[in-house]
Order: C-alpha cells, then structure tokens, then sequence
C-alpha cells in the first residue's frame, strides 16, 4: 500500500482540526451549564455547607474563560490548513496526479471548513 499523498494528508488535518473544534465547542456548552447551575446553587443557597461554593464557581468560570481562550489560536490552525489544502487542490487540479476520489474528499473538507468558518 503507497503512503497517503500530501492531498490525503492535508485532508486528513482539515478534517481532524474541524473535529477537535467542534469538541471545544461542545466542552465549552458543557462548561457554561456547569457554572450556571453552580451560580443558581449559590444564589439559592444550596450546596455550602462547607463554604467553599463561591471558590467553585471561581473555578468554574476560569475553566470557561480557558476554554474560550482556545478557539483564537485553533481558529488560526484551520485557516493555514484550509490554505494549504486549497493551494493542494489547485496543483494537483492543474496536475491531474491525485485521484477523483482524493479530490472530492479534499473539496468536501475545504466546503465543510468554509460553512464552519461562517
């Protein structure tokens, strides 16, 4: 079996940097949920009987803060992918070495990133 082109291989990269966004997005959701129902516990009184309840929602808060603080430089990481693979699909278009197959995945990758990116 031949080792996967550079098309396949920046692919694969879009492919696998659109995923692990859509975790951090999912992350973040699941983050925000928590701070909120620690905030609604505090507020109501709930759940500090050690007194500690404030210094969770501290927490809490930061660990959204961080998890925003991802998306910037991932954001980043998509668009120089994006980039190469479309300057990948421009040569080997012009080329014509890479497989139908490769290409279509390729622009598939590159239509996904665009509609994620908007």
């Amino acid at each position: 079996m031949p080792p996967p082109s550079a098309l396949a291989i920046a692919t694969g990269a879009v492919n696998r940097l659109l995923k692990e966004e859509a975790s951090y997005h999912k992350e973040l959701e699941e983050q925000e949920a928590k701070a909120k129902a620690q905030e609604e516990r505090l507020r109501s009184g709930q759940d500090d009987e050690d007194g500690n309840a404030t210094y969770i929602l501290k927490q809490q808060k930061m660990v959204v803060e961080q998890t925003k603080g991802v998306f910037k430089p991932l954001r980043d990481r998509i668009a120089k992918a994006v980039e190469k693979l479309e300057d990948l699909v421009a040569s080997e278009e012009k080329s014509g070495t890479a497989t139908p197959e490769e290409l279509a995945n390729a622009k598939a990758a590159l239509d996904k990133a665009k509609a994620e990116a908007s």
